[in-house]
């Protein structure tokens, strides 16, 4: 059984992914480094809202970020994360695959 210090921090994780556009964020982030504005317009959302979602992932050490000349650059570089993003996406997608329904956008 794991330490109950890194269930509790299992937890905090997933409850940290409990949204849709964080786990858009997280999904785009670890294909390629973006920075708001390009992740605000993907998302059609605004960039004060996508710069929040990134500071909560950042501080929760799911992304990073590197500064360009005024902009910054975000980044998911660990696997665990992408893993565990592209499984809870895949796994969604199979599921409504098998029950006849076309993914959603």
């Amino acid at each position: 059984m794991p330490d109950p210090a890194v269930l509790v921090d299992a937890a905090d994780t997933f409850a940290m992914l409990a949204s849709s556009q964080r786990i858009a964020l997280l999904w785009l982030l670890s294909r390629h480094e973006w920075d708001v504005s390009t992740l605000a317009q993907a998302l059609g959302a605004s960039g004060p809202l996508v710069s929040q979602h990134l500071a909560k992932l950042r501080l929760a050490g799911l992304v990073s970020a590197r500064r360009r000349g005024r902009r910054q650059f975000y980044t998911v570089d660990d696997p665990h994360v992408i893993s565990l993003v592209d499984q809870a996406v895949d796994h969604h997608q199979d599921l409504r695959a098998r029950a006849g329904r076309r993914p959603t956008a």
